[in-house]
């Protein structure tokens, strides 16, 4: 049976963009299974269409979601990108905002249970 998924891959890749602003064109076709070139497209007409900005850093790129944006398809209700990432990435805390917080959370409850014994 031939793979599918429910969302486009110009979906996951604004997901791929959503969990890591900094993620490599590289990364991206990696985790989609599609290639480098395809990932260059996508991002690229993702850009084009004004849902991402793309910043130059260094050498490597940043990306950032344009949040307020409604989707392409949007109907009569007025949904916006971010209402769409909410429920697949936890868009309010970047990547690195969540390893620093996942660590602090672990130190936390290491030094809890190290205080009850």
């Amino acid at each position: 049976m031939r793979e599918w998924s429910f969302l486009t891959n110009h979906a996951r890749v604004l997901v791929c963009i959503g969990h890591d602003p900094g993620v490599r064109l590289h990364d991206i076709a990696a985790t989609l299974c599609i290639t480098e070139r395809a990932a260059f497209g996508i991002v690229n007409d993702l850009v084009t269409a004004g849902y991402v900005l793309k910043h130059k850093d260094g050498r490597r790129n940043r990306y950032q979601v344009q949040t307020h944006l409604p989707p392409q398809e949007a109907s009569g209700r007025q949904r916006s990108v971010g209402d769409m990432l909410e429920v697949l990435v936890d868009s309010a805390t970047p990547k690195q905002g969540r390893k620093a917080r996942d660590n602090a959370t672990s130190r936390s409850v290491g030094k809890t249970s190290t205080e009850d014994t």
